[in-house]
């Protein structure tokens, strides 16, 4: 992970936004995929045993993977499992199968920057699906198909797989399939209602794809969503689903999209509405196994963890966070201004830290941003002048909407800087151009790919 420390580092509360970046460095290492899988997966003769549990190989085993973070975790099964492997396919977003390309650098340190082996990778578009999306969907399903009664299939899931892995039921096209995702992700819906539609437009999400299987499934999964349903994480294609087609168009209708989606869609769903097309899984297979292995839980711990080290005291205030960007700001900020000015509820130097998933609602155009650039934005209003206060927030994956930015890190200097450049915060905030506001204000948090995937972090610090 190489941030643009220079950068962030060349004005204002220098030490409180270092303190920032060392806390975030230590949440996104915790989170490390390849060291996930190996910590979950042993191979004991002719045993596998994920998380204590035990599953004895018979026949062949393949490997299944899709998500953000799916060649560090396929990368960890391959070494595991080595010749054990008869086949598999990974499926990733365009620049996260370089980490094992020629010349990388891991960002989890050196082992396993070597390409894969026995697994075929695939990039493909997110957060929109595209025609690399389906054609790994479809390799994925022809994997499937090859799992026998006495075969094993490891699926490794990570956050985006949900984009990534794009198999949309008869009568869509990819491109209705596309629209549906669009007018969805700017809608203001949380990923538990984006999801929920998207699995009942799918032939293999909401445990359509565990249905297919023959023999055993183990599925290991990286939880990018709020509260960790299994469900829910890349719209949940090995588990059963309490969701149904009643609730897709309530979700839709709630958000004003019903009436703008393509005729397909809307066709597919009025027929599941009355029984003519299959619903998702609604029993446990006892052949299937899921695994949570990584969470923002376990980022925010670290996080915390690191910052007790730096000598703060150190606060979780949820892992669920949830809400429009610029009005959760506006609250995680008046707390940093309480202990800022009052002492409380927390004495200083304190660093609050915070996880879940944020959202932007966009009506019309947009300009460049996400919804980690639009909370870095937002807060840096309320902390203005607050001297030795810093404000980071980021997707831990590295990119935040689709830009290249991982979020914001701003401080009580960030405004003054903005109102010097001549940016109104307000009409930049409005117009949903964060990205551009950041980059003017030094405050653009770059950190390129960081091979995993858990959602979203947040770190105030006060000194």
């Amino acid at each position: 992970m190489k941030i643009n420390e220079s950068d962030l580092l060349s004005c204002g509360d220098i030490n409180a936004k270092k303190a920032a970046l060392e806390i975030a460095k230590a949440a996104i290492e915790s989170a490390d995929p390849y060291k996930a899988v190996k910590r979950s997966l042993k191979f004991d003769g002719d045993k596998l045993v994920v998380e204590g549990k035990k599953f004895h190989l018979k026949g062949d085993v393949y490997v299944l993977a899709f998500g953000k973070a799916s060649c560090a975790m396929a990368k960890a099964v391959e070494d595991v499992l080595g010749e054990r492997i008869k086949e598999g396919v990974a499926i990733t977003k365009y620049g996260y199968a370089s980490p094992f390309g020629d010349g990388y650098t891991s960002p989890f340190g050196d082992g396993y920057a070597a390409p894969l082996k026995k697994i075929e990778v695939i990039e493909a578009g997110h957060p929109i699906p595209d025609e690399n999306s389906l054609k790994g969907a479809l390799k994925g399903v022809e994997l499937a198909k090859k799992v026998d009664e006495g075969d094993l299939l490891i699926v490794l899931i990570s956050g985006g797989g949900s984009a990534l892995f794009t198999l949309p039921e008869d009568g869509i096209s990819l491109e209705d399939k596309i629209k549906t995702n669009e007018l969805l992700l700017k809608s203001g819906a949380r990923i538990y209602e984006i999801n929920t539609v998207r699995k009942h437009i799918s032939k293999v999400k909401g445990g359509k794809l565990a249905k297919s299987i023959r023999g055993t499934l183990v599925s290991l999964i990286l939880s990018d969503v709020v509260g960790d349903p299994l469900e829910a994480i890349a719209s949940g294609p090995t588990v059963k689903d309490p969701t149904t087609f009643r609730d897709a168009q309530r979700i839709l209708k709630l958000y004003n999209v019903w009436e703008k989606l393509p005729e397909s869609v809307r066709s597919h769903i009025r027929e599941g509405l009355k029984g003519e097309r299959e619903e998702t899984l609604k029993e446990e297979l006892p052949r299937v196994h899921n695994f949570i292995i990584g969470s923002v839980s376990i980022a925010c711990e670290a996080a915390k963890r690191k910052a007790e080290e730096l000598g703060f005291n150190a606060y979780i205030l949820t892992t669920t966070l949830e809400g429009e960007a610029r009005e959760v700001a506006l609250a995680f900020g008046s707390i940093l201004e309480e202990i800022y000015h009052k002492n409380r509820p927390f004495k200083r130097p304190c660093v609050l830290i915070a996880g879940g998933e944020t959202t932007v609602t966009i009506e019309g155009e947009a300009g460049k941003g996400g919804p980690n650039q639009e909370f870095a934005l937002s807060i840096a209003r309320k902390i203005k002048g607050l001297r030795g206060v810093a404000f980071l927030a980021m997707d831990t994956d590295g990119t935040d909407g689709p830009t290249d930015a991982a979020g914001g890190l701003v401080d009580s200097y960030t405004l003054e800087l903005f109102e010097r450049e001549g940016v109104d915060v307000e009409a930049y905030l409005k117009a949903h151009n964060a990205y551009e506001a950041l980059k003017k204000g030094k405050a653009l948090l770059i950190t390129g790919p960081t091979g995993t995937n858990v959602n979203s972090i947040v770190i105030g610090v006060v000194f």
